[in-house]
Parts: structure tokens; C-alpha cells; sequence
């Protein structure tokens, strides 16, 4: 990804580095998919702290989101 390549330079250490891909990717990912990566994150954290259960983790994945928060509202 473009955009990040001078950020990801002050992730200031490697696991810092490893969050930065993983956040980027969740990121790029949501955008392919047409989903809000914020509405996205705070969503799917929200399902995990109510206990969503590991067995359905497809349901979480961004390329559902849509079809899981529009039958929702």
C-alpha cells in the first residue's frame, strides 16, 4: 500500500511494524470489499466482546459485513 510506506518507516519496532501490516491489511481489505473500515473494526469488536462464537468467525470476515449489518438495520 502506497499511502503507508513513509509511516510504516517510525513503527519504531517490530512488533509495532507487525500491528501496522496487520491494521493496513484489515484496511485494504475493507476497502476492496466497499465496507467502512471503522463502522468494520468497531463492529466486529463489539460481536467478539459479546461473545460471538469462534465456530462462525466467517460471519466477521469484511466481505459479510454488508450483508450481516444490513439484515441488522
Amino acid at each position: 500500500m502506497a499511502l503507508t510506506r513513509k509511516n510504516a518507516l517510525f513503527a519504531g519496532h517490530e512488533v509495532g511494524a507487525e500491528n501496522w501490516a496487520l491494521l493496513a491489511s484489515v484496511f485494504a481489505t475493507c476497502r476492496l470489499s466497499d465496507v467502512n473500515p471503522v463502522a468494520y473494526i468497531a463492529e466486529t469488536l463489539q460481536a467478539i466482546l459479546n461473545g460471538h462464537p469462534h465456530s462462525r468467525v466467517e460471519e466477521l470476515m469484511p466481505w459479510n459485513f454488508r450483508k450481516a449489518s444490513s439484515s441488522n438495520g
